[in-house]
């Protein structure tokens, strides 16, 4: 950009319109509408810094993002923060109903003190995939004379644990040489056969494994990695990275079509989208394509779906044309027919609907909540009545989560506890309108607006059991897509996508399972022919047993 100061211009709305109608004429629809979202941010970012409640706070969120939305942070910290809502004495004494005390949040909070921050180390407990090497006592063993005393006897407790970190290069290479001799007369070379560990594929399971933790699971693009690798001294390039993990993606593909059976058969499933690029669906290479595909639609999406069931967690991830309800429909096509229309957790959008399929659909309470953070600094009063009523829906959650209650007993619980604060708060969003308290066309009015249009979907855990109150699970599973976008930009080709979708569906599967990713993916490239005949056997939850039953090799 240039030092000269740019010349101000003032225009008003209709103008901005005017230019839009003949940008429609002359240019084509894309063009246009990318006219239209600029001069609609320009119109909006003019409105907030013409406001005399925005801060300059407000416009750094809305350019790079708020670092946190929960409501201390939002509207500050306040002694009367769960009476100004309507709370209920569970909500008040963070006790659920099997507990009975008279104790306020406030006197509990005045008789505990505030919890210390921690060192930020591990205990030496938290290395389960650390090396073991256990070191014995070097004069004494259980059993024998005690030589301080010289009286009792020495028994062994808990060992000593101490923990040592080395480092290496991510993929470790061996180099074989074979010791050659070569007769003087006759000319025969002797070579020295080659160990049994040096036998097999130059690139193992575990090559294969850590390659596609790092670029899946970490976000780690080929490149970057092959770059730290050529400076630890063992090269490993791009290209064939890429041929290591695709050769051994037919591998997991069993284990893959086997979780999405299972996720299908899930009780609540969860499900959103992100954008991503496929260059093979872009420009001329779309138009390269096979006949079958819909080169009309221009969107690519990453679609998420997180489904729970018997207490296990399942991530999908399908990129593609298609957006999050219609990958979730393909899904669903493989549920059990006996079985009763799942619980759906998403967001208002209808995309997000499998349209062919029913499901019982819950919105996300915190895409709402959202609304009312993003324009606290202007209508703070009103705003801070609706963060602190969530503020007890969630705590109250909090509780029955931290007593394990099941799905019934938590709805019960919500009745018993959020119901009132729910219905004042209902009561609350009416009167906004209905009393005239509230600009429609107003930034809160949107927000109010959104709330009543989809308050059942929203509320949806006062009746149903099971049913989430956000969407974070999921959006927490789309970061994984968004980090491999933000590194690796995009994928080449279709296939590239597919097995991206594969490595990245099993590895986050092992994350919300506690399941350690690297030893699963490299059992399950093992043992491709054991996966394939009982892929119900392999998964991130039970793979060990199935480790166990097989017959020990000679």
């Amino acid at each position: 950009m240039s030092g000269r100061k740019p010349e101000v211009v003032e225009v008003n709305p209709d103008q901005l319109k005017q230019v839009v109608r003949r940008a429609e004429q002359s240019l084509g629809k894309q063009d246009a509408e990318l006219i239209r979202a600029v001069f609609e941010s320009y119109e909006y970012v003019a409105e907030l810094i013409q406001d005399k409640n925005t801060s300059i706070r407000r416009l750094r969120q809305l350019y790079f993002g708020a670092k946190t939305e929960k409501t201390d942070a939002v509207v500050g910290r306040s002694a009367d923060a769960s009476d100004g809502a309507g709370t209920g004495q569970a909500a008040e004494d963070g006790k659920s109903p099997a507990e009975d005390s008279d104790e306020t949040e406030s006197d509990a909070a005045d008789a505990q003190p505030a919890k210390k921050k921690g060192h930020g180390r591990h205990a030496a407990d938290a290395y389960r995939g650390a090396e073991r090497i256990e070191v014995p006592h070097g004069s004494l063993q259980p059993g024998d004379a005690c030589p301080e005393c010289r009286q009792g006897t020495v028994y062994e407790k808990s060992p000593g644990l101490i923990i040592r970190i080395t480092g290496q290069a991510p993929l470790h290479a061996t180099r074989y040489e074979l010791q050659k001799l070569r007769c003087h007369l006759c000319g025969k070379v002797f070579t020295a056969p080659l160990p049994e560990a040096a036998r097999g594929e130059k690139y193992d399971a575990t090559a294969a494994s850590m390659i596609a933790l790092l670029k899946y699971g970490s976000g780690m693009p080929f490149n970057r990695l092959q770059g730290l690798q050529r400076d630890l001294e063992v090269p490993l390039p791009a290209s064939t990275q890429w041929d290591v993990v695709q050769a051994f993606a037919p591998g997991i593909t069993p284990a893959f079509e086997e979780l999405i059976r299972q996720a299908a058969q899930g009780d609540v499933l969860h499900n959103d989208d992100t954008t991503v690029k496929i260059l093979e669906l872009m420009g001329e290479r779309a138009r390269q394509v096979d006949e079958d595909s819909d080169v009309s639609r221009t969107g690519m999406f990453t679609s998420g779906v997180v489904s729970t069931l018997e207490g296990r967690r399942m991530a999908l991830f399908f990129s593609g044309r298609r957006h999050a309800g219609e990958n979730l429909t393909q899904v669903l096509k493989l549920r059990t027919e006996e079985l009763q229309p799942p619980i759906q957790m998403c967001d208002a959008l209808s995309r997000n609907l499998p349209r062919e399929l029913q499901t019982i659909v819950a919105n996300c309470l915190a895409h709402a909540r959202r609304q009312f953070v993003d324009v606290y600094d202007r209508f703070p009063d009103e705003c801070r009545y609706v963060l602190e009523a969530l503020r007890v829906v969630y705590h109250n959650d909090t509780i029955a989560q931290r007593d394990g209650l099941s799905a019934e007993q938590r709805l019960r619980f919500h009745q018993h506890n959020s119901r009132q604060t729910i219905e004042d708060l209902h009561a609350w969003l009416r009167r906004q309108f209905d009393e005239k308290l509230v600009e429609p066309n107003s930034a809160l009015g949107a927000a109010i607006r959104y709330m009543l249009k989809h308050w059942e979907k929203l509320t949806r855990f006062l009746n149903t059991a099971g049913a989430p109150l956000d969407n974070n699970v999921c959006e927490r599973a789309l970061k994984k897509a968004i980090l491999h976008r933000k590194n690796a930009l995009f994928f080449k080709t279709r296939n590239g996508a597919r097995v991206g979708d594969m490595f990245m569906s099993l590895i986050h599967t092992c994350e919300l399972n506690q399941t350690n990713p690297f030893n699963y993916l490299t059992e399950l490239l093992r043992h491709t022919a054991e996966a394939a005949t009982n892929p119900e056997r392999w998964m991130p939850w039970n793979y060990h047993a199935a480790l166990e039953s097989l017959p020990i090799a000679a």
